[in-house]
């Protein structure tokens, strides 16, 4: 684990720190977890030089997770969880995210429980795993898709979004169907957002699924899965 890496992003954060803007995004965030106050846009700017810095380089991938993990599970401030998602995003470890890493990603969407960090963790980690392994991992997701936990269950209905032409139309059935009696608010956002995003390059197959479930969709699925089908 690199302890100076984790401990400048934390002192870089604490010294860019809004203590009442903090305050707001606790309270819109609904989150136990304190901010420390920055925003996008000065999140990325403290995060990217620190990561680019070849003194800070992570030499191996034992290291990078560990890195990865100190950040995410000794959390003090929210920033820190988001800082360890651009630790595992950063491009210069790239070839590590891919199946091995899985497990990690697992332990992010199950600990996190929360939409802004599990969709960051599915739509881009999840997703990126899946397209350097679309067999091995279609049967993972297929797996989680039936899992205990909702965030994982999630996680599989909507780690496709953005994979436009190249969306596995099965597997996103698949990963749907088992979930449409939950009545849980963010799995049926889960189903109407995954529909809507494969609508804007599949508009008759969404159509044809929305109709085939007709009777099974909620309200809140198939209104987000239809929102723009009358525009294409």
């Amino acid at each position: 684990m690199h302890r100076d890496l984790v401990d400048t992003i934390r002192a870089e954060l604490a010294r860019h720190a809004d203590p009442v803007r903090a305050a707001g995004q606790q309270r819109y965030m609904k989150s136990t977890m304190p901010y420390r106050g920055l925003t996008a846009p000065q999140l990325t700017a403290v995060l990217r030089p620190i990561l680019a810095d070849p003194g800070f380089r992570i030499a191996d991938r034992d290291g990078w997770e560990a890195t990865i993990r100190t950040l995410w599970d000794e959390v003090a401030y929210r920033e820190e969880w988001y800082a360890a998602i651009a630790l595992a995003r950063c491009r210069t470890y790239r070839p590590w995210v891919d199946s091995d890493s899985m497990p990690l990603w697992r332990h992010l969407v199950v600990t996190g429980a929360w939409w802004d960090v599990v969709d960051e963790v599915a739509t881009h980690l999840v997703r990126d795993v899946l397209e350097g392994s679309p067999e091995v991992e279609g049967l993972r997701l297929r797996e989680w898709a039936t899992d205990e936990d909702l965030w994982v269950r999630r996680s599989a209905i909507i780690c496709q979004v953005g994979r436009k032409e190249r969306l596995d139309q099965e597997l996103l059935a698949d990963v749907i169907e088992p979930n449409l009696a939950d009545r849980d608010f963010f799995i049926r956002k889960a189903i109407g957002w995954a529909l809507r995003d494969n609508a804007r390059v599949a508009p008759d197959w969404v159509r044809a699924f929305v109709d085939a479930h007709a009777g099974e969709l909620s309200g809140l699925s198939r209104r987000e899965a239809t929102r723009h089908l009358a525009d294409v």
